[in-house]
């Protein structure tokens, strides 16, 4: 089974967006702590931390127009590898403190000292009266997620499976390496890190057909067209699995006992788009701050 995996990263060598128009999104895949640091271990901790990002992605989608939003996590994580986590999105320049609330379960667990994975379930809460600006018919989330430790890069393989009134499926194939400073900032104690990343996103697309039936113009965001015959057809198939996104993403972190500080920028190429989502190759910026009480 390692070898699977193996081969899978190197064919490659994603996270964690929406589908959009005059009014977005659809859930918000938040990068939770402990998918993005790995800073889940077997021993009794507490994580939270809070993020900014300048544009909401939904698993390779963003709408046509910039959406800068504010998260926040906290992660509890036990002993036996266990861990339950929550978080608060608010999408900015809106009314609403809050408009999506995610909380899920997992657990951590190690194949070897190099081969390490998680699983978890995540569900979405969405605030009704926010609902034109984040909405999904999708309201849960499994997530698979094995790693695999080269020493020279560490790579991942992610499998998502998001379910509700519609189904999607998702892999997110990753490849990253990580470099630490050897000389400390204003100490001894801290030091700077940089893990610069590729990524690729396939799967299904069931999601932005919801989208389409829940807002006006549906007929030109569903990219619906009339055969010579008149009978009105889609003009693409959302539910083949494909390629949807490729990614490099180049972050730096300041680094101390219990917390770190990451600024980062990712430029994302989508692939196999509806036309009417308006995508384009784009670059976001992000920042989070986290703690770790142990």
């Amino acid at each position: 089974m390692r070898y699977l995996f193996l081969l899978l990263f190197l064919t490659i060598c994603n996270t964690l967006s929406a589908a959009a128009s005059t009014l977005p999104f659809i859930a918000i895949k938040s990068n939770h702590i402990v998918a993005d640091t790995d800073t889940v271990f077997k021993k009794r901790s507490v994580s939270i931390g809070v993020n900014y990002g300048s544009d909401i992605q939904f698993f390779g989608r963003t709408g046509p127009f910039t959406y800068p939003f504010l998260s926040t996590d906290a992660v509890y994580n036990t002993k036996t590898g266990f861990f339950l986590y929550g978080s608060a999105v608010q999408v900015l320049g809106y009314d609403e403190i809050t408009d999506e609330i995610d909380i899920g379960a997992g657990y951590f667990f190690k194949y070897s000292k190099k081969f390490s994975g998680n699983i978890s379930y995540t569900r979405f809460l969405f605030n009704k009266d926010a609902a034109l600006v984040i909405r999904s018919a999708s309201t849960n989330n499994i997530d698979f997620k094995n790693s695999f430790d080269w020493k020279f890069a560490k790579s991942s393989v992610t499998f998502d499976y998001l379910f509700g009134q519609l189904n999607d499926y998702f892999i997110t194939l990753s490849t990253s390496k990580r470099f630490e400073s050897s000389f400390g900032i204003f100490d001894n104690k801290d030091y700077l890190t940089f893990t610069p990343s590729i990524n690729a996103i396939l799967g299904t697309q069931n999601f932005i057909q919801n989208f389409t039936t829940d807002h006006q113009l549906r007929f030109v965001e569903n990219n619906i067209f009339i055969p010579g015959n008149g009978t009105p057809g889609p003009e693409f198939n959302n539910g083949r699995f494909n390629a949807l996104n490729y990614s490099v993403k180049l972050p730096i972190a300041y680094n101390r006992g219990h917390y770190t500080f990451e600024a980062s920028l990712k430029y994302s190429v989508p692939v196999n788009v509806e036309n009417g989502l308006q995508n384009r190759h784009e670059l976001f910026f992000n920042l989070r701050f986290y703690y770790i009480f142990f």
